[in-house]
């Protein structure tokens, strides 16, 4: 505002100074000023109006952003306030969440390891249960292939692996899966062995035993039935009774009573002077010096051959069974007679059970009791 007063006046009057008439003129030193000073208080006014309206129009400006201000400044207090407030109540709930969360967090701790003992006791229920499966199967197949030593038979193998192929199947356990083709593998192997026939052994031995009751002694004399009955002669007076007169009738049947008596009588001495002598050949001196009470011990003695043969191929001794057999052979073929029949169906049975009588060695169940220890160890 101090600049305002130096501007220069406007160059105008000064024409009109001059076209003035000259009488008219004032004095240079006192007019002058007083045009200038004129101008200059206008402008000056002007500019202080001009200052004052601005500041006016500042004031009221300066007043709303007051206003605007203060009311931004409340409303900025009241959502602090509110936000204080949310703030607060969000720092309640985050710690009721922080309590819910370690509160859920530590329940699920508790199922997680109540889980963990679960299954762990599931796992040892099922393990324990399992490793009797297996304890019990192995088991049976033992004691079924101590029976089969016993009876050489393969029988007690093939149902203890039936057995247990039928457990596990019913079971349903993955890890014993190697098992069960452990198992069936000693099935088909067992099925295709060759083995001895025991029990026909057995019982052709008892039917050889009560045989030798039956059989007939070298040096037996051959006995003649004493009903056998006797051939009649012909009735000569039945023929000529025809031809006689009735009245000879009692002499002609008196007659041939006496000729039946007398052959009666003929052929029973006759019977008995064929019994007195009988003419055969011997190979054996022993057999015809054998004494009817020694037939005896005789058959005793073949008894307790067999029944030792019978012991041997109980307890799988082939070698003791067959001596034994081959002693009984002997014995027969010694001293009872071969042209019997009984004598030749003991012979019989006494070859046929040689010849069957083979050194077999039963089949082992290696594979499944490998597997069964496999299983137990739990690998």
């Amino acid at each position: 505002m101090s600049s305002e007063p130096s501007i220069a006046p406007s160059p105008s009057p000064a024409p009109e100074a001059a076209a003035s008439p000259a009488p008219t003129v004032p004095p240079a030193g006192s007019a002058t000023p007083q045009r200038l000073g004129q101008p200059l208080t206008w402008a000056a006014l002007a500019v202080a109006g001009v200052a004052l309206l601005a500041s006016v129009s500042l004031w009221q400006r300066l007043g709303h952003l007051q206003e605007q201000l203060a009311r931004q400044s409340a409303d900025s207090g009241s959502q602090a306030v509110e936000a204080r407030t949310l703030a607060r109540q969000a720092q309640e709930l985050a710690r009721d969440a922080t309590a819910r969360v370690t509160l859920n967090e530590t329940r699920l701790s508790e199922v997680a390891l109540q889980r963990t003992q679960l299954e762990e006791l599931m796992q040892s229920l099922s393990r324990s249960r399992d490793e009797n499966l297996v304890v019990d199967i192995e088991s049976a197949l033992r004691l079924a292939q101590q029976q089969a030593q016993l009876t050489g038979s393969v029988e007690p193998l093939l149902a203890a692996l039936k057995t247990a192929e039928q457990r596990i199947a019913r079971a349903a356990q993955p890890r014993l899966a190697p098992l069960q083709r452990a198992i069936q593998h000693d099935t088909d192997r067992i099925k295709t062995a060759s083995v001895t026939d025991t029990p026909g052994l057995l019982s052709r031995l008892d039917e050889l035993a009560r045989l030798v009751d039956e059989l007939p002694v070298l040096n037996a004399v051959a006995q003649v039935p004493g009903n056998r009955p006797l051939s009649a002669p012909p009735a000569p007076g039945a023929a000529a009774g025809a031809a006689k007169p009735a009245g000879t009738g009692a002499a002609s049947a008196a007659q041939d009573w006496w000729e039946n008596a007398l052959y009666k009588g003929w052929g029973l001495v006759r019977d008995e002077l064929r019994n007195l002598v009988r003419v055969s050949r011997i190979d054996q001196p022993e057999a015809a010096l054998l004494a009817p009470e020694q037939s005896f011990f005789l058959r005793e003695n073949l008894k307790l051959k067999l029944l030792n043969a019978r012991l041997g191929v109980l307890a799988r001794q082939t070698e003791s069974a067959r001596a034994d057999l081959a002693a009984a052979s002997v014995l027969i073929n010694k001293y009872f007679d071969p042209a019997s029949r009984r004598t030749q169906v003991a012979a019989t049975l006494l070859q046929q059970l040689q010849g069957q009588l083979r050194a077999v060695e039963l089949p082992r169940l290696d594979e499944t009791l490998t597997a069964l220890a496999t299983a137990a160890a739990g690998r």
